[in-house]
């Protein structure tokens, strides 16, 4: 280990020491308050383009286990730690924290007060920064930060969609095999592995599809469903996903995650905008306006679809985030759709919200009933 430094745009710093591979990585810099979960959080597309600090303070104490991966990759800038584990205590994993992000090439940085930059972002909002472990000069950091890119007008999804279509077999851990009566096209914008997996055990044959997927491609798989993915950055820019989806409304039931609710917001003529620091964690919680039932959700994003931009077609907020009153969810029944803001697959999370893949299965089925947990 040797010195490394984060710098942010506005000038914050902090010093600390390096961890992983040494370099510069640059990006948005969040933070995520998951007390477990690292190793989905570092494997998970949507990451992609930003820089990730923990809240928590002790990360890498059960090492690596490779099933566990949330895609094949691992897809941030850079990852943030107030206290690394070269120690791990887990029969599963198979490698160290460190030493598997070195292999990887992921730049990181301990040693630092996380909260001191978690209480600055929450103040002044997500920054633009810079982990560096071989330059320490901040006025050629500052330099460097300033030319390099940003998320906002990036379209992120092209670099992390799989590059052509695949069958997805594998089902939840654990769970019974569930016999496939319908067919989901899963849109690829950065999808995670635990989607996947609900969609098969909750009785789907799943075909994963490139974002650029063409509405023809799709409709040539007779899907009975829709699932629009989650992804990274800023949904504006990915204009091939909007047409593709505008042109799919109404032809097909369609459930939207995450990026997949912006995306759905934007192809039915709405607007989405940047939030000031983005949710990230495991433990937001989000109010259905129907049912008054409120859910501990895990989420991960850093844009939001404005209800109030979109033309009166019917589409209604479902879900609310009771930190800030943002919408989390909405819906149009006439056309079939739905979609969350948050993540039901729940990887890392709690796994309240695992009764959407249920409701998405009877809205395939022809019923406009909500499934809903016990």
């Amino acid at each position: 280990m040797g010195k490394a430094v984060l710098l942010l745009e506005d000038g914050f710093e902090l010093e600390g020491e390096s961890f992983g591979a040494r370099g510069e990585a640059f990006g948005e810099v969040v933070f995520n308050t998951s007390i477990s979960g690292y190793q989905e959080i570092l494997t998970d597309p949507s990451y992609r383009g930003q820089i990730v600090t923990m809240t928590y303070p002790l990360i890498g104490n059960y090492g690596i286990v490779p099933e566990d991966g949330e895609s094949a990759g691992t897809w941030l800038s850079g990852f943030v730690v107030r206290e690394v584990s070269r120690l791990r205590s887990n029969w599963r994993s198979t490698t160290d924290l460190p030493s598997w992000l070195a292999e990887r090439g992921v730049v990181g940085i301990q040693g630092i007060d996380t909260r001191a930059l978690t209480r600055h972002l929450r103040i002044e909002g997500a920054k633009h920064g810079v982990i560096s472990s071989e330059d320490l000069d901040r006025a050629s950091l500052q330099r460097k930060l300033a030319a390099s890119p940003r998320i906002v007008g990036v379209d992120l999804v092209k670099e992390v969609t799989c590059p052509a279509a695949y069958e997805w077999h594998e089902g939840l851990p654990g769970a019974q095999p569930v016999e496939a009566r319908r067919r989901v096209v899963v849109m690829d914008c950065g999808v995670k592995r635990n989607i996947l997996r609900h969609l098969v055990s909750s009785g789907n044959r799943v075909t994963v599809v490139p974002a650029h997927a063409t509405p023809e491609e799709i409709l040539a798989l007779s899907p009975d469903g829709l699932v629009v993915s989650n992804g990274p950055g800023d949904p504006e820019p990915v204009s091939y996903v909007i047409e593709t989806v505008k042109k799919l409304i109404g032809t097909l039931p369609i459930f939207g995650i995450c990026l997949g609710q912006q995306m759905l917001g934007l192809a039915l003529g709405g607007k989405t905008y940047k939030l000031k620091f983005g949710h990230h964690g495991g433990n937001h919680p989000v109010k259905d306006l129907d049912t008054g039932r409120i859910a501990i959700t895990s989420q991960n994003h850093g844009f939001n679809v404005d209800m109030k931009s979109l033309p009166g077609q019917g589409t209604r907020t479902t879900h609310v985030n009771l930190y800030d009153g943002t919408e989390e969810g909405l819906e149009n029944r006439d056309l079939r759709l739905f979609s969350v803001q948050y993540h039901p697959e729940a990887s890392p999370g709690p796994h309240e919200s695992g009764y959407l893949f249920l409701r998405f299965a009877a809205l395939m089925e022809g019923r406009q009933d909500r499934a809903q947990k016990n």
